[in-house]
């Protein structure tokens, strides 16, 4: 986590935010999925991801959902700030051995409740993983 606040006053529009790569294993896409509750074998068992046309296990999209809120808090850094919006939009799934790189920037200011849009994308070796954009209110 980001030791320093992001301050909603020193924010700009087109601020970009630190890129963040991930690496893709089968310990967190399984480990993700057993988080969330979700048992679909295509997310734990390579054998029956194959058996259904996939070349391995993937990554489900509640995963991926946090995935997406750990990258902007920790540039939105400390307990002053908070996530109000979650918005993506899944694309090329996520394999073990590759590494999703999150990039985004500041597309959007709203005075009356200080928070700031981010737009983003998680982009791995096939495209696009995620795209997306999230609300969160800055101190």
């Amino acid at each position: 986590m980001n030791s320093t606040q992001r301050r909603f006053d020193q924010v700009q529009v087109g601020d970009e935010l630190p890129a963040l790569a991930v690496p893709i294993t089968v310990q967190l896409i399984a480990g993700g999925a057993i988080a969330t509750r979700d048992y679909f074998p295509g997310h734990m068992d390579k054998d029956a991801a194959q058996a259904l046309g996939s070349p391995h296990v993937f990554m489900n999209i509640l995963t991926t959902n946090g995935l997406v809120q750990r990258f902007v808090e920790s540039w939105a850094g400390g307990p002053g700030s908070a996530l109000r919006d979650l918005k993506i939009k899944l694309g090329a799934p996520n394999y073990p051995g590759d590494t999703m790189t999150f990039s985004g920037s500041v597309t959007a200011k709203r005075d009356s409740d200080r928070s700031v849009e981010v737009t983003l994308k998680g982009k791995n070796g096939f495209g696009n993983h995620v795209t997306g954009t999230v609300r969160v209110c800055l101190a």
